[in-house]
């Protein structure tokens, strides 16, 4: 079967990047992830399940933020598959302590993997998605962007800027037909939360008025819906997956 729709998702490995790879995929997609780490027993239970739904899945190992990395191997997608279609900055990490004993190298890490990465992705994504006057472009930010949180001053930056980024991405590639959108997920059932002490989980479900975590899948389920045709009116915006949390 052809394959009409070539999709990249950078840390597509596990958690939420892994739910937004597979919804994504179908039997006429192509959908390809990226992972930091050629070991990770993650990204190889990513790609068994996308090669069974998927027309054609590809785990590749490379950093979002590496501009040498990033501009061949997403020429080489387009070169290979003739285009891209939908590019999902999801590529991030955290690096958390109270703004006062911040390094230089956890803010600097935090920043280059969360903000420089979209943008680098962006640009060249940007590229191919011109040639065909078609293209979504969606950028993982989080609650943090908006309400702060303590010991986060670097990730709550990188993902206030990625809202930044996405307003004027959007403003620039609007008249190629090309939509820019953010997803903010609030507090998500991931590896890395499920592993918190009961009492700060309790704590901070008190503030989420539906009362529970979310799920990848449902982040994935707006993502997809941006990376839609009936998106296409939709452009510059944030749209909040969060429960309530922030309003």
């Amino acid at each position: 079967m052809a394959i009409k729709k070539v999709v990249l998702v950078t840390g597509g490995a596990r958690g939420i990047g892994r739910a937004v790879a597979l919804s994504l995929a179908g039997p006429e997609s192509a959908v390809i992830i990226t992972h930091r780490d050629a070991a990770s027993p993650g990204a190889a239970e990513t790609l068994a399940l996308l090669q069974a739904k998927a027309g054609a899945a590809e785990a590749q190992v490379w950093a979002a933020e590496d501009s040498k990395a990033a501009g061949e191997n997403i020429e080489a997608l387009a070169a290979r598959f003739g285009r891209l279609d939908v590019l999902v900055n999801n590529a991030g990490l955290a690096r958390d302590n109270l703004a006062l004993r911040l390094s230089d190298e956890d803010w600097e890490k935090v920043l280059s993997a969360n903000l420089f990465s979209a943008f680098n992705c962006a640009r060249f994504a940007a590229r191919i998605m011109m040639r065909r006057r078609w293209g979504r472009i969606i950028n993982l930010s989080s609650v943090v962007a908006h309400t702060g949180n303590i010991g986060q001053a670097n990730y709550s930056a990188s993902k206030a800027g990625l809202q930044g980024l996405t307003r004027t991405l959007a403003l620039e590639l609007a008249p190629r037909n090309i939509t820019v959108n953010a997803v903010a997920p609030g507090w998500i059932e991931t590896d890395m939360t499920a592993g918190l002490p009961e009492k700060v989980r309790s704590a901070f479900l008190e503030r989420v008025p539906l009362g529970r975590p979310g799920t990848a899948e449902e982040v994935a389920g707006a993502v997809a819906f941006l990376a839609s045709e009936e998106a296409a009116y939709i452009t510059g915006q944030t749209l909040h997956i969060n429960g309530g949390l922030y309003m």
